[in-house]
């Protein structure tokens, strides 16, 4: 069984979708390596939902809301800000989901290991 705490990514992505995809990647490697479930929307539900279409893009949305949810952490990555950002904050505080930057959740990490 799978322990590791979901940490949800979010971040004010670049319109270049491949760049986007390459920096979230980036982005849940370090979150797993630093022992979390990376969820990041932008990686899996796009594969899925045609989110140029105003009823799918919806879903898209509500499902990323309820991934947030379900998620112990938000994490925020790179260091521009957004409505989608700040969106995701607004729910994570919402729903009382802790919410950090990367760079924070690294640096614990970190911190820990060298206890």
């Amino acid at each position: 069984m799978n322990n590791k705490p979901w940490a949800y990514v979010t971040s004010a992505w670049s319109a270049d979708r491949s760049k986007a995809k390459r920096s979230a990647k980036r982005y849940c490697r370090k979150l797993y390596e630093a022992g979390y479930t990376p969820i990041c929307p932008l990686l899996s539900l796009p594969e899925v939902i045609n989110v140029s279409n105003a009823d799918e893009y919806k879903d898209y949305l509500d499902m990323s809301e309820d991934m947030l949810r379900r998620s112990r952490i938000l994490v925020v990555c790179g260091t521009g800000m957004n409505e989608t950002v700040l969106t995701d904050i607004a729910i994570a505080k919402r729903f009382h989901v802790a919410s950090s930057t990367l760079r924070g959740v690294l640096g614990v990490e970190k911190s820990k290991k060298e206890e």
